[in-house]
């Protein structure tokens, strides 16, 4: 079944070890505290590597980004899940998984190294039928030993669109881009990878109406994300995330178009209530004329201007800032 999974050789070991343990188990008087164990330096400890919290974000990402890709070719909006990431050796990887499948080798410049994008058979023969009008009622899983050339081109139009959902999905993690190195048809032929190399898989599920789901996996060697583990095992990704420009520039040029009001004061004339009450048309109220005018928006004054004219139009001319008196006053 598509949805099943082999047990690791690590989880056959434990049970085992769980069965010998309840037929046998060991006294506390046999214990001894000064016992010296072997350990062999440079091992991988899987227990130390933490949950990739960081690493499980980025596929949730990524397979809300692929919806985009498959959506052409199905024509209809499919439902992916992403699984935890899995710690595991390549050959326990390749024994879990079918053998016949395409395998799109992909080289991460930004961090010198290599992932695998694994697409079983059967979804690449649904994707060929939907998008060229087959039977959908054929059967998902039937045995092919190669794919056809109409086959062979649906690989490499999703692999462009999956590479760049990827590209998309760690961008706020690392900025990289992924290129496209050899496609393969069989998982076994991939050489970067030893069998004992510990790999790290991504594994998606794809859902269809009407239709059994589907998987494709992402598959990262261990010492290729190593030098960022420690990001990848981090809660708090803001110090890492790309700056977004873009937000800041639209915020500031929103700000910046706010319409003000400017007034120009030139002068306060006095005069008495008296004279105020008996002028008429024509009287005048003289006013010191003073060296510079105030220039104030919303009843604060903010510069001092000379007064002139610019064609038709009066006009003031900036000469310095007023200088805040509230501070003088604090």
């Amino acid at each position: 079944m598509v949805g099943s999974r082999k047990l690791s050789n690590e989880e056959v070991e434990a049970l085992l070890g769980g069965l010998e343990a309840d037929k046998k188990k060991p006294s506390a008087a046999t214990f001894d505290p000064n016992e010296v164990r072997e350990f062999k330096f440079g091992s991988e400890d899987l227990s130390l590597l933490g949950d990739y919290y960081a690493l499980r974000l980025i596929n949730e990402k990524i397979a809300r980004y692929v919806r985009s890709v498959f959506l052409p070719m199905l024509r209809v909006l499919p439902r992916i899940s992403s699984f935890p990431p899995e710690v595991k050796s390549f050959d326990e990887y390749t024994e879990s998984c079918d053998t016949f499948a395409s395998v799109t080798n992909s080289r991460i410049e930004e961090l010198r190294g290599n992932c695998l994008v694994v697409v079983q058979a059967p979804f690449i023969s649904h994707l060929t039928n939907s998008y060229y009008g087959g039977s959908k009622v054929q059967s998902l899983f039937e045995n092919q030993g190669e794919f056809t050339a109409t086959e062979n081109r649906i690989i490499e139009i999703i692999s462009e669109g999956m590479l760049s959902s990827m590209a998309s999905a760690w961008k706020d993690l690392v900025e990289t881009k992924f290129d496209v190195q050899s496609r393969e048809e069989n998982i076994q032929l991939i050489s970067f990878v030893d069998g004992d190399d510990t790999v790290i898989v991504c594994s998606f599920m794809v859902q269809m109406p009407q239709h059994d789901p589907v998987s494709f996996d992402i598959v990262y060697p261990l010492q290729t994300l190593k030098p960022i583990s420690s990001q990848l095992r981090s809660r708090v990704q803001n110090e890492y995330a790309v700056d977004d420009r873009t937000w800041k520039e639209r915020l500031q040029n929103a700000v910046l178009s706010i319409p003000l009001t400017l007034s120009a004061e030139l002068g306060r004339p006095k005069t008495t209530l008296g004279k105020l009450w008996k002028s008429k048309v024509g009287d005048t109220f003289t006013m010191p004329i003073p060296e510079n005018v105030l220039i104030k928006i919303a009843g604060q004054s903010v510069f001092r201007a000379d007064v002139g004219k610019v064609g038709p139009n009066a006009a003031v001319s900036m000469k310095n800032r007023v200088r805040d008196n509230r501070k003088k006053d604090g």
